[in-house]
């Protein structure tokens, strides 16, 4: 049975409160990069200047997305091994650091027809972002006593979505402050880009300074190699993934309702557009008030996950996103969709939080990297599979969104029904005999 005590503790016992910020403030730094260049600013941007508004310019966004997501998928295990073996996750992270601000600042090369650029820096900027968020999330298991890990992780996550809106609302301003003197997307999106790669850099510097490396090396003397000893570990997890099957059923959980919330982050600022006929400005106010209201949810709901129990909070958060989706799809009028807009956000940040929490519980201690490598996978998997039904459905039915978010739903649903068979006391229990 699922504990439901309330927690007596929520930090590690060597861990300091000091620590855990540094720890946070990572989530803070990265979030202006999905929140400026993936969600509001370099999309549209990407579509309408560098590709010209082609017919295919939608598609090409989202093909070097899927692409970015699908190296990810491939190299997150691997790279999660690789931190195990040699304690070396904050090595990783911080290589992963620098190049995603290296490359979120190349994106500002990007100007009308330069699609060759603009696809390769996307990809090469939301790969090193993806593999930081997996080796970032890896250490809230050091950070987070067991009884506190929902509360930790919802203070990172809230934080986060405080970060990207002060990425953006800065980027806001130089746009407001361009356009007053007559520039136009051409100047000021690619000094967003730099605006935004600056305050990534900025922000995560607390992190690399007071964030420690817990974990000891496991390899002695590496005879095979490095990367033959990476495989080997990953190969053994593999083997012995029958020791862990809640935590397996659980990742297939999170591929179906991630796809859901994967295609309302991706395609929200779309649908407003389309079926609800929002403008650009009405857009970018409800981005705003989505990211609020995650960063809300994702700091109030960490504490009642502690109390209620990960998988009962997970099921909440599902039924939550369910209404939502059948709130958006019936709404008639811009009042309920705004009441969408607000329990969007909230199970956003709930829902985000509390995976990451239950990933940590049932991660053995010495897999720490690779588990969460295998969390990692889970979501770009969904990354991919969300946006594209989405837009398959869209493609089938001549545009028809509404019909379109009602069938990303129904992933909310398949995950309701696979949460139903985790059994978490039994998938912690796996995790403390694995080390």
């Amino acid at each position: 049975m699922e504990n439901s005590k309330p927690a007596a503790r929520l930090l590690a016992h060597n861990a300091t409160g000091r620590e855990v910020w540094a720890w946070a403030m990572y989530d803070f730094a990265n979030s202006g990069y999905t929140t400026v260049v993936i969600t509001a600013l370099f999309n549209a941007y990407f579509v309408s200047v560098v590709a010209g508004d082609a017919p295919w310019a939608t598609f090409a966004w989202t093909a070097a997305l899927a692409l970015s997501y699908a190296l990810i998928m491939i190299s997150a295990p691997l790279f999660g091994a690789w931190a195990d073996l040699h304690a070396a996750k904050k090595k990783l992270l911080l290589i992963t650091t620098v190049g995603c601000v290296l490359c979120t600042a190349g994106l500002a090369l990007s100007g009308p027809g330069d699609l060759g650029v603009a696809v390769l820096f996307v990809v090469l900027s939301n790969f090193f972002y993806g593999s930081g968020e997996n080796l970032i999330a890896a250490f809230l298991p050091e950070l987070a006593h067991e009884d506190g890990v929902g509360t930790v992780s919802g203070w990172g996550w809230s934080l986060g979505y405080m970060g990207g809106l002060i990425s953006l609302g800065a980027c806001l301003a130089y746009i407001a402050w361009a356009q007053a003197r007559g520039l136009g997307a051409t100047n000021f999106v690619p000094v967003s880009m730099l605006i935004t790669a600056a305050l990534f850099a900025l922000s995560s510097v607390p992190t690399f300074l007071w964030l420690r490396e817990r974990a000891l090396p496991q390899s002695g003397g590496l005879p095979r190699g490095w990367v033959a000893d990476t495989f080997a570990r990953l190969a053994e997890t593999l083997r012995r993934a029958q020791d862990f099957a809640d935590l397996r059923r659980l990742l297939v959980c999170i591929v179906f309702y991630q796809a859901g919330i994967q295609a309302v982050i991706t395609l929200a600022a779309v649908y407003a557009q389309e079926a609800m006929k929002f403008t650009t400005q009405q857009t970018l106010v409800l981005i705003v008030v989505v990211n609020l209201m995650a960063a809300v949810g994702a700091f109030a709901f960490g504490y009642l996950q502690d109390r209620l129990g990960h998988i009962r909070s997970i099921a909440l958060t599902l039924v939550g996103w369910i209404a939502m989706i059948l709130l958006a799809w019936s709404a008639d009028g811009a009042s309920r969709f705004w009441a969408a807009a607000v329990l969007a956000g909230i199970c956003l940040g709930a829902s985000q939080s509390a995976a990451r929490a239950a990933i940590a519980v049932l991660s053995p201690a010495t897999r720490r990297g690779e588990f969460f490598g295998l969390w990692g996978l889970a979501v770009k998997l969904s990354s991919i599979l969300g946006p594209l039904t989405y837009g398959l459905v869209t493609w089938l039915t001549d545009g028809d969104h509404r019909l379109a978010i009602l069938a990303t739903g129904s992933y909310f649903v398949v995950g309701l029904l696979l949460l139903s068979g985790i059994d978490l006391e039994r998938g912690r229990r796996a995790a403390q005999a694995a080390g």
